[in-house]
């Protein structure tokens, strides 16, 4: 006789289910709950302005900031999947008490703060350097390039559009003289002095419209064919001035940049490193530049422009405008080793560890210093010449000076040799013409390049220089690759500037929850109770809401 099989009750047609207390359900030291922690202890004071006093009554704003913070760590930045997770995940259910904020909610707050949520990034900082994880003092720079959401076909290149420009002026010169009234003929002699504009174009067809109609109503077909032939001009001519308005539009929005986007006019094209059709193409996108400190993102900015020489004083402005103070360490590669740069942090009373072009060349053990590079040429500092290698004197005979991209005035001594006739190294020394050699030398570049050699070469710099490639890259890596973070997922810069902060909030909230992981191994407690005691401290006793409901917290 088979034994009967016994089963739990189970009915198909009546899944009725009661969701009572899901915090049972979540490990003490589940990351969710340093979320809920951090985002409690956080001041939200600002996004009280946002919302209005009257009409129905909004989410709160801790509930919607812990859900889409916990699923930017989670790799999850649409609005509908994280409306999904809200439906399905016991985690979200958790941190939205239950509630179900549908994708447009979660787009409109996103949208919302995107100027208070770089605060918040800020104050996440600062309670990483409250708890010890940095001291934002030392801070490693640099930079990445990524991919705009605008379409990789829509490029506007600011000389086709100055070409176009000037071309399409010359055609309205030609229209202008090819119109016959008196009115006409008096603004083509104003027009040939004066630039065309499309408001100096807008005011003439007014007047030739005017003078169409004063004129009388054509008695036969010469005349008649006549005034259509004016009329076809001056609609010509309104087409032109259209086109002349988009052509100073778009030179006004590309600003001093070579190049923007269509659909992303914020968008500069640039070479990426990711390059799927493997043939150099630019495509749309923005320059990041972030300081990192023990793989923390503590200050990011985003520039236009494709080199990063000219981010760093800018960077370095706004991490003074974020924290009150400049860093007192600066680690960068040889792409920021400027003179406008080392300028600005030897008089910030920085220390400068970045590297200038030919600083790993100098450092190779095969290195062998051209003789007849005026760089190696003995100088005589006291007198103000150069010696050359066949002994000859090189007095100085002026100074030049250039001016960079942002305005900064550079000086360079040229130095003159007396005659080179004759001399057996000429072929090796210059192959310029005329008999005497000139050199061009940047003094103070050449000693903020020896200060920047002697702080590289020291024992803290080669420290320094080891950990830079495991700072910013690891960041980048695991931006990329591990969080799938590769490309910008809106229009404009303030968007997307605002998508990022939320993607650096919660990028350091995981990599805390990761060294707090460390730590508790490390210390020796047990998972369960080492992530609460560390956690912890994030909370005044009155605000502390580990193990409760968080329903309770965001009332």
């Amino acid at each position: 006789m088979s034994a009967k099989l016994h089963t739990k009750s189970y009915s198909n047609n009546d899944r009725l289910f009661f969701l009572l207390n899901p915090n049972d359900d979540i490990a003490k030291n589940d990351p969710v709950r340093v979320v809920d922690a951090v985002v409690e202890s956080l001041d939200l004071r600002d996004f009280k302005k946002l919302y209005r006093e009257k009409g129905r009554c909004p989410y709160h704003p801790k509930m919607m900031l812990k859900i889409i913070l916990y699923a930017y760590m989670n790799n999850i930045y649409s609005c509908r999947k994280i409306e999904r997770q809200v439906q399905r995940d016991i985690h979200y259910i958790w941190l939205a008490a239950q509630e179900r904020p549908d994708f447009v909610t979660i787009n409109r707050f996103r949208n919302r703060v995107k100027k208070e949520i770089n605060n918040i990034f800020t104050q996440v900082v600062l309670l990483l350097a409250e708890r010890g994880f940095i001291t934002l003092d030392v801070e490693y720079i640099d930079g990445t390039k990524i991919e705009s959401k605008a379409n990789k076909y829509t490029f506007v290149w600011r000389k086709t559009v100055e070409k176009n420009r000037a071309r399409l002026q010359e055609k309205i010169r030609v229209l202008l003289g090819q119109i016959d009234e008196v009115i006409a003929q008096d603004k083509v002699s104003e027009s040939e002095k004066m630039e065309l504009t499309p408001e100096a174009l807008d005011s003439l067809i007014g007047d030739l419209k005017d003078a169409l109609e004063a004129e009388p109503r054509p008695a036969d077909k010469e005349r008649k064919k006549l005034q259509r032939e004016k009329k076809k001009r001056i609609k010509e001519l309104e087409k032109h001035r259209d086109k002349l308005d988009e052509y100073d539009s778009r030179l006004e929005r590309i600003g001093e940049r070579n190049s923007m986007s269509k659909t992303d006019p914020d968008a500069t094209f640039m070479r990426m490193k990711e390059d799927a059709m493997n043939n150099g193409q630019t495509k749309p996108g923005y320059n990041l530049q972030i300081s990192a400190e023990n793989q923390f993102i503590t200050d990011f900015a985003l520039f236009h422009n494709p080199t990063d020489t000219l981010t760093l004083i800018p960077f370095l402005n706004s991490f003074l405008g974020r924290y009150g103070h400049l860093p007192s360490v600066a680690v960068a590669d040889s792409g920021y080793g400027s003179e406008e740069n080392y300028r600005f942090m030897d008089e910030a009373g920085m220390e400068a560890y970045v590297k200038y072009n030919r600083f790993h060349i100098e450092q190779r053990p095969r290195y062998k210093p051209n003789p007849f590079h005026h760089d190696n040429f003995h100088y005589n500092a006291a007198e103000d010449y150069y010696v050359c290698p066949m002994g000859q004197h090189m007095r100085r005979i002026g100074t030049t000076r250039s001016k960079t991209a942002s305005g900064y005035c550079s000086e360079s001594a040229r130095y003159r040799a007396q005659n080179c006739h004759g001399c057996p190294l000429r072929c090796l020394c210059y192959k310029a013409g005329g008999n005497r050699r000139t050199i061009e030398v940047n003094h103070r570049l050449n000693e903020y390049k020896r200060k920047a050699r002697e702080l590289l070469t020291s024992e803290d710099g080669l420290r320094h220089r080891g950990r830079r490639c495991i700072e910013p890259e690891a960041v980048f890596g695991q931006m990329k690759f591990n969080m799938a973070y590769r490309r910008f997922r809106h229009f404009g810069k303030d968007k997307v500037t605002m998508d990022f902060a939320f993607f650096a909030i919660a990028f350091n909230i995981k990599k805390m929850c990761s060294k707090i992981a460390k730590q508790t191994e490390n210390g020796g407690n047990t998972p369960r109770s080492g992530l609460f005691l560390l956690i912890s401290p994030f909370l005044s006793p009155e605000k502390r809401i580990l193990g409760k409901n968080p329903q309770e917290s965001a009332a």
